[in-house]
């Protein structure tokens, strides 16, 4: 029918459904400009922080955004170039507390920088670490933190230095967390905490009550880790002029199974002799020595003094409570993205160090050694 104007009616169009399960229609980062009286250009500068935007201007961006529900859309901006606003994590497993708790660290870390933490675990898998490193850097992850003892092998802190090389020419950034530095020229952060220094404490603690013969158990010979941590062991004994028997010293993995185990078996076979008390490489490690103890009939701390490393929860919970060292578990996650932020945008620059403190905490698991 035609118009007053003689010309044809246009039909009216009806709003688009969108197809079954496909949801509402996104609003594009056109569409927020236009609401905001702004270029799209502006709108991607205050989206992603990388250029001075008056505050005015801001307000209106950041209100359209509100208003119409915008959502950057992550593979877009990847490949534009940009990050994606993201933090990865690597730990062996996360059901393990110590690193459960960093991750919380990282993750809570994260959160209040407007970052999405993802969590990826290599449940000791030979070359994991590497792997995922890659994956995370294909994901143009801000940061990517591995956190625990590295291995102690030229060959592999190469490839560990290479990806950090690459990271950084990519505007990501390497963080180590609870392990040496790579190399003063590899651009990766560390963020660390004395091993030696916390082992040689608790062992002196254990040597002025008397104790001259202390099992200590657990930590893989390769791990950076269970080196430092024997290493502070040895130290201890020295510092006082004594020497370690070294059938006392007994690798293996850092669990609970490996505490029991290995303990219940020196109990039996008596092939590292008598000793007055177990240093577990961790609190697992020393709760499950507590528990083959305990099953030889033998009294903590009255006849066996057991102290651990770590500081995890069950430290406190388990009866008696574990003499340990204390780790900020927690804060050593925070400080990697802290750390991760700082560094952000610089290049091929030095590493950088963070170190966080240790301490005994003494409880009821340790006593003078018995007189006999």
């Amino acid at each position: 029918m035609p118009t007053p104007q003689g010309k044809p009616a246009r039909a009216s169009r009806a709003p688009r459904t969108p197809r079954d399960g496909a949801g509402p229609k996104r609003a594009t980062v056109q569409e927020v400009a236009e609401a905001a009286g702004v270029s799209t250009a502006t709108v991607s500068r205050v989206l992603n922080g990388n250029y001075p935007v008056a505050a005015d201007t801001r307000r209106r961006v950041e209100q359209a955004v509100r208003t119409l529900g915008y959502v950057v859309n992550a593979q877009a901006r990847a490949l534009a170039g940009s990050r994606t606003r993201t933090v990865g994590i690597i730990v062996e497993d996360i059901i393990d507390p110590f690193f459960g708790f960093i991750a919380r660290g990282v993750q809570r870390q994260a959160a209040e920088d407007g970052k999405l933490c993802l969590v990826c675990s290599t449940y000791g898998v030979a070359g994991g670490e590497l792997d995922l490193i890659d994956s995370l850097r294909e994901q143009r992850a801000d940061a990517v933190i591995v956190v625990g003892g590295g291995v102690e092998d030229p060959a592999y802190r190469r490839k560990l230095a290479d990806r950090a090389h690459a990271l950084n020419q990519d505007g990501s950034w390497l963080v180590l967390c609870g392990r040496p530095p790579l190399a003063a020229d590899v651009p990766a952060g560390v963020v660390d905490y004395d091993n030696t220094g916390g082992a040689h404490a608790i062992t002196d603690y254990l040597l002025g009550q008397g104790h001259r013969r202390i099992l200590y158990i657990g930590g893989l010979d390769q791990m950076s880790v269970h080196r430092a941590r024997v290493a502070g062991f040895r130290r201890a004994y020295a510092s006082r002029g004594l020497e370690v028997d070294e059938r006392l010293i007994q690798p293996g993995p850092f669990s609970r199974r490996l505490g029991y185990e290995r303990t219940a078996q020196l109990l039996r076979d008596g092939s590292a002799g008598q000793f007055t008390a177990v240093f577990g490489a961790n609190d697992g490690v020393a709760v499950g020595a507590m528990q083959a103890l305990r099953e030889a009939g033998l009294r903590i701390p009255q006849d066996v003094s057991v102290v651990g490393y770590d500081d995890i929860p069950l430290a406190a919970e388990v009866t008696p409570a574990l003499t340990t060292v204390h780790l900020p578990l927690e804060q050593m996650g925070r400080e990697a993205v802290r750390l991760a932020v700082a560094l952000r945008g610089e290049s091929d620059g030095p590493t950088d160090t963070r170190h966080v403190g240790t301490h005994v905490v003494i409880r009821d698991s340790t006593a003078p050694a018995p007189a006999s």
